[in-house]
């Protein structure tokens, strides 16, 4: 019968090599993480627009934060743009994912709706036209969105939804709400879809804010609290201008503890007159 001679065992010097190796190891794959998130961040920055549109009576900003976890960067955007015949179009989505992908894609569908919203002036056939445009590239993400169209002859502002967040509004006389507006399936999913639109004039002295779920959602509230917080603040905060009502939100996205990068995008309207909304 053979013995099996007892391990030999390690020597202080082993067991600093084996250290040292894992170390290198951990230090490798933490300046990969750190890469592809600094290359994350660099994409979402030159991806976003630099400046909103704006028009006599109506005011814009909007905020983004990036969700430091992983990842989770990336996806979220908002956009405002003018369009041929002197409207305003504005667009506030979220991609599936959290990855340098995901921030691709994000740019891709952001100039996908300019080029659509060009052709197409009812936005329930913007979003249709760009969900088919997002099946005709065969990718595996897809977006939840919703798409304004803003005249500045009527105030009316048109909106359709593609499975996103509602909006929230409120006026200077102490009256707010969150929209009920019916929406559409997410981008990228299924050709064929439509998506339906609604309408409403914005009242004087009011401001109507999209955000993403980031903002609203989270392991510390269900998507209806932080909507009724983002309500609250909106409604509080009609004095301030567009930006400070902007960086005022984002900030729910601290309260909600969420894991998602956020978006922020405000609509301030001033003129005289007005329906309610």
């Amino acid at each position: 019968m053979t013995r099996r001679r007892p391990a030999r065992p390690a020597s202080a010097d082993d067991l600093l090599t084996e250290l040292g190796r894992l170390t290198a190891q951990a230090l490798e794959r933490a300046e990969l993480q750190r890469a592809r998130v600094e290359l994350a961040e660099a994409l979402q920055r030159e991806l976003l627009p630099g400046a909103l549109p704006e028009l006599p009576g109506l005011r814009t900003a909007a905020r983004y934060a990036p969700a430091r976890h992983g990842l989770a960067i990336g996806g979220d955007w908002y956009d405002g743009f003018r369009l041929p015949d002197g409207a305003l179009g504005f667009s506030v989505g979220d991609v599936q994912g959290h990855d340098v992908e995901a921030a691709a894609f994000m740019g891709q569908i952001r100039i996908g709706l300019r080029a659509v919203a060009a052709t197409a002036a009812d936005p329930g056939e913007v979003l249709s036209r760009a969900n088919e445009l997002l099946i005709s590239m065969d990718c595996t993400l897809f977006a939840t969105c919703s798409f304004l169209r803003f005249d500045p002859s009527t105030r009316e502002l048109v909106k359709a939804s593609a499975g996103h967040v509602p909006a929230i509004w409120a006026t200077a006389d102490g009256r707010s709400g969150v929209t009920q507006d019916e929406s559409g399936p997410p981008l990228g999913i299924l050709p064929g879809e439509t998506y339906p639109t609604a309408r409403r004039r914005l009242p004087a002295a009011s401001a109507y804010v999209l955000v993403t779920d980031g903002v609203v959602e989270g392991p510390s509230f269900p998507i209806e609290a932080g909507l009724e917080e983002v309500e609250r603040v909106v409604r509080a905060g009609m004095g301030a201008g567009p930006a400070e009502l902007a960086a005022e939100v984002i900030k729910v996205a601290d309260l909600t503890g969420h894991t998602d990068d956020a978006a922020v995008l405000v609509l301030c309207h001033d003129a005289p007159g007005g329906d309610a909304g």
